[in-house]
C-alpha cells in the first residue's frame, strides 16, 4: 500500500477549533489517560490531542511526539512553549520507517496511533516498535479515518498489528473513525 505523508500546511487545518465539536481530546481519552503515565504519540502534527495529553498525564507524566515533519514539530514546540507545557513533552523527529524510540522500550504506558499509521512506510514495522516501547499490558489507540482510509487498508493495518503482537479487544467509540484498543501481551 503507497503511504503519503499529510503536508504540513493541512496541520493548522487540523487544529481548528471547530474539531473539537467531535473529537474533543480530553473527552475521548479520558477513559485511556491517567495522571504520570508515559504516553507515545507518533504523527502529532501540530499537536492537536498532544497539549490536552500533556495536561492529563500532569507533572509526573511525559508525552513523547514523534513526527518526520520538522516544521509540524516546529509549531508543536511553539504552541507547549505558549501553554507552559513544555516540560512535560518530548518532542521528537522520526525517520520514514523510524521512529527513533527504542530508549523507550518497555517504558510506555500508552501509544496513540490517531490517524496516521497509513502514512507510514511499513505497517509492520510501526507496529512492531509501538510493541516494543509499551511495557506489558500497555495499550495502543489505533484509529484510521474513515472518509480516508479503506475497509481493506483498515483490515491489513489491523493484521500486522496481530503479527507485531497485540491482542484486538474491541471498538473503541472516536467520532469519524474506525477505533480499536490494542494491548500488549
Amino acid at each position: 500500500m503507497p503511504h503519503r505523508v499529510c503536508p504540513w500546511w493541512l496541520g493548522y487545518l487540523l487544529l481548528l477549533p471547530l474539531r473539537r465539536i467531535r473529537q474533543n481530546p480530553r473527552k475521548l481519552l479520558a477513559p485511556l489517560v491517567r495522571e504520570g503515565m508515559t504516553v507515545l504519540e507518533p504523527g502529532p502534527g501540530m499537536g492537536f490531542f498532544s497539549l490536552d495529553l500533556a495536561r492529563m498525564v500532569g507533572s509526573g507524566g511525559r508525552v513523547v511526539a514523534v513526527d518526520v515533519q520538522e516544521r509540524m514539530l516546529k509549531v508543536l514546540r511553539q504552541r507547549a512553549l505558549k501553554t507552559g507545557l513544555v516540560d512535560r513533552l518530548d518532542i521528537r523527529r522520526a525517520e520514514p520507517g523510524r521512529l527513533g524510540i527504542e530508549d523507550l522500550a518497555g517504558r510506555v504506558d500508552l501509544v496513540l496511533a490517531i490517524f496516521v499509521v497509513h502514512e507510514m512506510p511499513d505497517a509492520d514495522a510501526f507496529f512492531a516498535q509501538a510493541h516494543r516501547a509499551l511495557r506489558p499490558g500497555g495499550r495502543l489507540l489505533f484509529a484510521e479515518p474513515k472518509r480516508h482510509v479503506s475497509n481493506e487498508t483498515y483490515e491489513q493495518e489491523l493484521e500486522a498489528a496481530a503479527r507485531a503482537g497485540f491482542t484486538l479487544p474491541g471498538e473503541f467509540p472516536f467520532p469519524g473513525a474506525r477505533a480499536v484498543i490494542l494491548t500488549r501481551t
